[in-house]
């Protein structure tokens, strides 16, 4: 399928807005297990949105972009959402991120 350029960038972007919009609705979703089934995580992509703003010249906080992702200030999410990891999780994560 051939397109032109700003057409897929468009459409690139629809999908990471769509991505963020489904991770913002799944707070049941704990970042270790997105890592553990995934390898990434919300802070995964707040860290690449951080990265690509830096590689345009765009000044954003790691703060402003945790926001973006997260839908609030991070440490507002973590208070409010984040549980505590159980061994299990922990253990599949040092087994699924080996060298990491």
């Amino acid at each position: 399928m051939a397109m032109d350029d700003k057409t897929r960038t468009e459409l690139e972007a629809a999908v990471f807005r769509r991505l963020v919009e489904h991770l913002r609705g799944r707070t049941d979703v704990q970042n270790i297990d997105l890592m553990n089934l995934a390898g990434f995580c919300r802070n995964c992509l707040s860290n690449w949105l951080k990265e690509a703003a830096d590689a345009k010249g765009v000044a954003l906080s790691k703060d402003d972009s945790r926001e973006a992702v997260y839908g609030m200030p991070y440490e507002t999410w973590k208070a409010t959402y984040q549980s505590d990891a159980t061994p299990e999780q922990q253990a599949a994560l040092k087994k699924s991120h080996a060298g990491h």
